[in-house]
């Protein structure tokens, strides 16, 4: 007997049955797609400052890139976060649950913890001591990879396989404008706030602009208070600890095997390594920057406000030519730009402070990132069965993000060995092993069975 509780490859990532252009469009303007927009703001601003911005920070502090670096191995709670996502789909919270549900009381809880977080990156100075700002950046992400789990289950238990692509595009648009204010918009407050004569370098700036990061952060915790928990199949009470860590740990990897096979190793093996280019490249993306003599309103402009415009178009042509063309097809043209681009930043490296070059590589390489980054979302849902939403989702977002991260931590190195420009090709090369594996996954066929 089938398992009709989980999407399968063939309903979630063929082809979807023709529509109107009119109702393909309308789907963006239900509420559960507006929900995710909002929910998607509050999921997309930690990252970049435990990481990007942070990395700019820490730059005009004077830390070496190599310390850069490694301290980007704080993103690596993001890949781990499966570890803790059985906790997250099954563990009920005292009090919270009661009050907002399984999924809502999980995603308040990490909000706070990212707030705390933000505010204590807030109130310490890197230049004079960095291990504070560390522990704090690992208190943001730790709490961001737990929304992002809850979120993710979230999503997915909103929406049929249908609608899937829709609310991936309309989650990274609210990602990607959170990324334009924790990335421009710091910038932005940080030179508003720099005292003539004070030096280049001032901690003041940098504290009040996470401190107004840290109160964006209620976005997400209003969307939460107002939004309805989703309506997920109800789990029997485990009658020992024995029966509750099968049906919490062993039971979704389990159903997830079973229902693929060795194929399970393919599918894996792909979602490990598809932004691979994106990532590596990325940790060096703002030391790049301030090497290259960008100034923070310059690289805010262009980088962080005009590049993320493009990338939200980037999901948005994602998404809907997901729906039209089905998420393999998308999935592997996303592969083919997110490498390519990567080559631009190895001309851009030749050129120096060339601002029309930066806003061209920027372009093209955050459109590519958005058409990638809407299928992938989409083929990872596609993957989960609904019994186990939060744990299964968490184990691929955790998949894409641990090898990218452990080789992007030696980024700082091979920069100071090898330049910039070479840095730059060998992350497009690294994309080439993808194309592969996006064509050899479009060729499963899905296993039935009752799991």
């Amino acid at each position: 007997m089938a398992d009709t509780s989980s999407p399968t490859p063939s309903s979630a990532t063929a082809p979807a049955a023709r529509r109107s252009w009119a109702d393909t469009f309308r789907v963006y303007s239900e509420p559960a797609s507006l929900r995710m927009l909002a929910l998607g703001f509050s999921a997309g601003l930690p990252l970049l400052l435990v990481l990007g911005t942070l990395s700019f920070w820490l730059r005009k502090a004077g830390i070496d890139r190599s310390t850069i670096g490694y301290l980007s191995w704080v993103g690596l709670a993001y890949a781990f976060k499966w570890v803790w996502s059985p906790l997250v789909d099954r563990l009920p919270l005292p009090g919270l649950t009661r009050l907002l549900g399984r999924r809502r009381s999980w995603l308040l809880l990490a909000q706070g913890l990212v707030v705390a977080g933000l505010l204590g990156m807030a109130w310490v100075d890197p230049q004079q001591n960095l291990n504070p700002v560390i522990w704090c950046a690992l208190a943001v992400a730790f709490g961001s990879a737990t929304q992002d789990i809850a979120l993710d289950a979230y999503r997915i238990e909103s929406a049929d396989a249908e609608r899937q692509a829709a609310l991936a595009a309309t989650y990274q648009t609210g990602y990607r404008i959170a990324m334009i204010w924790a990335g421009a918009g710091v910038l932005w407050l940080v030179a508003l706030g720099l005292k003539e004569g004070a030096g280049d370098y001032q901690r003041e700036a940098w504290s009040f602009a996470y401190m107004v990061m840290a109160a964006s952060m209620l976005v997400g915790v209003v969307t939460v208070l107002l939004s309805p928990e989703p309506a997920a199949k109800a789990m029997p009470p485990a009658r020992n600890a024995a029966e509750w860590l099968q049906e919490a740990l062993v039971a979704p990897f389990a159903d997830f095997i079973g229902r693929y096979g060795w194929h399970a190793a393919l599918i894996l093996a792909l979602i490990a390594i598809y932004r691979i280019s994106d990532v590596v490249m990325g940790i060096m993306a703002n030391p790049f920057y301030v090497d290259m003599g960008y100034t923070e309103a310059e690289v805010a402009s262009v980088s962080k406000i005009f590049g993320v415009i493009m990338t939200l178009v980037g999901a948005f042509i994602g998404g809907v030519i997901s729906m039209r063309i089905g998420v393999m097809r998308v999935l592997m043209l996303g592969a083919v730009l997110s490498a390519g681009s990567n080559l631009l930043f190895a001309w851009l490296a030749t050129r120096g402070h060339d601002l029309v070059g930066l806003i061209a590589v920027v372009s093209a390489d955050n459109l590519a990132g958005g058409i990638a980054s809407a299928a992938f979302i989409a083929y990872l849902s596609s993957l989960t069965n609904v019994n186990y939403s939060a744990t299964q989702y968490a184990l691929f977002s955790s998949m894409m993000m641990l090898l990218p991260k452990w080789i992007a931590g030696f980024s700082g190195v091979y920069v100071d060995s090898f330049g910039y420009a070479q840095f730059f090709v060998s992350t497009a090369l690294l994309g080439l092993p993808v194309l592969v594996l996006v064509w050899l996954a479009s060729r499963i066929k899905p296993v039935t069975g009752e799991f």
